[in-house]
């Protein structure tokens, strides 16, 4: 272990999603975990593409090549064999070049909303952490009575905020604002660890359990508080326009509330109790943290000219992410006003111009000197964005060449579903399992068309099943590109991928027995179906 005492702020700052293992801080047992681990991919990615090309499957070679291709890209980013942004272009050149898509199409999804979003909300992070500004608000929460005693009110106190605000704003949205105060409320605590000498002088903040559980908190919070209106993530309006359409039956605003409250209550309370098991903080009660947190905010002082103006570029665009929600809820997601509003407030364009703002508002105009210079930009995580982007390439390959709607009829035909359990099942599980590895919009817009007429032929009201597929899609959280939020989180550098594939999977199945078999029940209780 390194003797030098470390700068916990600087570690934090600009943390890399993929190291390698010379640039880690790792016990022997963890290097040869480590070393075991990334050579078994590099070995056993090709062995199971070919294994899969080669099977006898009675499907289109462009559906089996690309099905082979991404289940070998998935061993590279489970195992990072090679750096887990390099596994996704991998797979994405070789779809190209094995002639399952031409080029353009292929890499159109490059220019998704979603990538500028996280180059917007990642350059306001990277302000808001330079100056100072997420500290400040991580000293605000943790001054809260009673929160900032214990470790893990804190991360409970974080998610509860986390899921009331994604209710309204998009998940993604909600992730990104929030991400520069997780950081610094983990820097808060590891600095506490270090001087209370709970740690090494030179010990690495980033593999904190602590810092682990806050931000899975922070996307899987945000996933969870996104189910309670349907506005809160894209899914809800893919899936009830799409019930609307099979059934004729409209879910109205207070309906959808009043059927998912209990659900997501239900789940936050399980997602609390999964994240504080596995990832069990380091110090449980923090002693003297009032005093600590007095005299680190007197520290502060006043607002500098910096954060002020990063306020400023902050405040413009979560309330312009904010806005079109709003308007929903006065003027209904079906009106012209929240048409208009919602199309141009997209939240990609948003956030860039948010963080346009950054390198216009001055804090020296005698020297030219503005809130951020191109080198801070420069240093955000384009690691993760360039992930996130593969990401979307798979997920709208699935939905062209029809792979996923192969997976979902031929499972249907082979299991035999007849039952409104049996199809409300499998609607989770396939929903799930298309999320992990796709984004949960493509995985509601992919998998809700399929549902619907399988429970139609089998004599079922489509409703409940339906409905179940739109809330499992918001879920996938073993993958960093299962959704926005969880490659947002891995990008701050403090997850490790084996860390979210060990809890995603856990939520993964306790969620979806939540949905299973509460969510009829609630839709009985609002007299919908």
């Amino acid at each position: 272990m390194n003797g030098a005492k470390t700068d916990v702020e600087s570690r934090l700052l600009g943390g890399a999603t993929y190291r390698s293992l010379g640039e880690q801080q790792l016990s022997p047992a963890e290097e040869r975990f480590e070393r075991g681990r990334r050579t078994v991919g590099l070995f056993l990615a090709p062995a199971v593409t070919l294994f899969f090309l080669a099977l006898p499957l009675s499907i289109p070679p462009s559906q089996q090549v690309l099905g082979g291709l991404l289940l070998g890209v998935i061993v590279l980013w489970i195992t990072e064999a090679v750096p887990i942004p390099i596994g996704g272009l991998i797979g994405v050149a070789l779809i190209v070049v094995f002639g399952v898509a031409e080029a353009a199409d292929v890499l159109a999804p490059f220019g998704s909303s979603t990538v500028f979003t996280f180059i917007g909300a990642f350059i306001l992070a990277q302000a808001m952490l330079k100056h100072g500004l997420a500290r400040r608000f991580a000293f605000r929460i943790l001054s809260l009575p009673g929160v900032g005693r214990s470790a893990s009110r804190v991360i409970i106190a974080f998610g509860a905020v986390t899921c009331l605000l994604s209710a309204f704003v998009s998940n993604t949205a909600t992730v990104a604002m929030l991400l520069p105060t997780a950081l610094g409320i983990l820097s808060v605590i590891a600095k506490l660890l270090q001087d209370r000498g709970l740690v090494e002088p030179g010990f690495d903040p980033t593999r904190l359990r602590v810092g682990a559980a806050l931000m899975l908190m922070l996307a899987y919070g945000a996933s969870v508080g996104g189910l309670l209106t349907p506005v809160g993530s894209p899914p809800n309006l893919i899936g009830r326009g799409l019930i609307e359409e099979a059934t004729g039956e409209r879910i109205s605003f207070a309906q959808w509330m009043a059927m998912a409250a209990p659900i997501c209550l239900l789940m936050f309370a399980v997602l609390a109790v999964v994240l504080l098991l596995l990832n069990k903080p380091e110090i449980r009660r923090i002693e003297g943290v009032e005093e600590y947190v007095a005299s680190e905010r007197a520290k502060l002082g006043t607002f500098s000219a910096a954060e002020r103006n990063t306020l400023i570029a902050f405040v413009v665009t979560v309330t312009l992410w904010i806005f079109p929600g709003v308007i929903a809820v006065i003027a209904g997601t079906e009106s012209a006003v929240y048409d208009t509003v919602s199309a141009r407030l997209n939240e990609g364009v948003v956030a860039v111009l948010g963080a346009s703002l950054l390198f216009l508002l001055p804090v020296s105009w005698r020297n030219r000197e503005y809130t951020l210079n191109w080198s801070d930009a420069a240093r955000i995580d384009w690691g993760t964005i360039v992930l996130f982007g593969t990401g979307i390439i798979f997920g709208s390959l699935l939905a062209d060449t029809g792979l996923a709607e192969t997976i979902g009829n031929s499972s249907a035909d082979a299991l035999g579903l007849s039952s409104m359990f049996a199809i409300t099942a499998f609607a989770v599980i396939l929903a799930i399992v298309v999320s992990e590895t796709t984004s949960n919009t493509a995985s509601a817009a992919v998998v809700v068309p399929i549902i619907i007429p399988i429970a139609v032929a089998a004599g079922v009201n489509p409703l409940v099943p339906a409905l179940a597929a739109t809330f499992a899609a918001s879920f996938g959280f073993m993958l960093p590109v299962s959704t926005p939020q969880n490659a947002v989180v891995y990008g701050s550098g403090v997850v490790p991928i084996t860390t979210m594939i060990r809890s995603g999977v856990s939520f993964d199945v306790l969620g979806a027995i939540i949905i299973l078999l509460i969510l009829p029940l609630m839709v009985a209780a609002v007299g919908l179906g």
